[in-house]
């Protein structure tokens, strides 16, 4: 009975209520954590893997071919730098549309929509990492008081017998001290994870910038080369 008592999980069922509600809390939001690394790696690896595809063949493909493919499916929501280049090129056919303005002022419409488009997909590139950082950095906090709780609950039990040993004592120590555990277990994995995948959002946000320069240079080279009908030839 001892050696089934001091075990772990007698140690959880013997806990206090509100211990068992911080060990609880902490096991859910660790479960949800890794759901979400899981989820977001497996999104950005899609998102890196459509990156480098469509790149190779907006380099060696025409403009307008890739706008009428694109615009024609239902792009996955990973294909970041295709949708960008779908807003970028729109927006480029609709003021060529207009009479009378100014290559200038094409180009500046285009890099607004550019900017636009990326800040979407950067904001897509940041979902679920403030759940993360939350995690991490409230997780050993929320364990530390059912330990603190604990070993309060511990002491005040000493008051209640005449001669205090280890073995009074280390139930309610080593319970208190499955809290901070927990908390530990779930703060590290979401500090690692949202550390890496922003990283790696960072990374693909420059690509993003990249590639809209590269299309605004490749546009601009378009509207100087003087083609009668800018929007089908690029």
């Amino acid at each position: 009975m001892q050696n089934e008592h001091m075990s772990i999980w007698g140690l959880v069922s013997e806990a206090s209520l509100v211990v068992q509600l911080v060990m609880a809390t902490l096991v859910l939001a660790s479960v949800a954590s890794w759901y979400l690394i899981i989820q977001r790696s497996a999104a950005l690896r899609r998102s890196e893997r459509l990156l480098r595809s469509f790149l190779e063949r907006f380099r060696s493909g025409e403009l307008a071919q890739l706008y009428r493919e694109g615009s024609e499916q239902a792009l996955p929501s990973e294909a970041a730098l295709q949708r960008i280049f779908l807003a970028g090129y729109r927006e480029f056919s609709q003021l060529q549309r207009q009479p009378g303005i100014a290559p200038d002022a094409v180009i500046e419409g285009v890099e607004r929509s550019l900017y636009v488009a990326i800040a979407e997909q950067e904001e897509r590139l940041e979902s679920g990492l403030q759940f993360l950082a939350t995690v991490g950095s409230v997780s050993p906090y929320i364990g530390l008081f059912g330990t603190v709780w604990g070993i309060m609950n511990s002491f005040l039990g000493l008051s209640m017998v005449q001669q205090a040993t280890l073995s009074t004592v280390a139930p309610g120590i080593a319970e208190a001290l499955i809290a901070t555990a927990i908390g530990l277990f779930a703060a590290i994995p979401a500090v690692m994870a949202y550390n890496r995948f922003a990283a790696r959002g960072q990374s693909l946000t420059g690509r993003y910038y990249s590639f809209g320069n590269e299309l605004q240079a490749r546009l601009h080279r378009r509207l100087h080369a003087g083609s009668p009908n800018v929007a089908a030839a690029a």
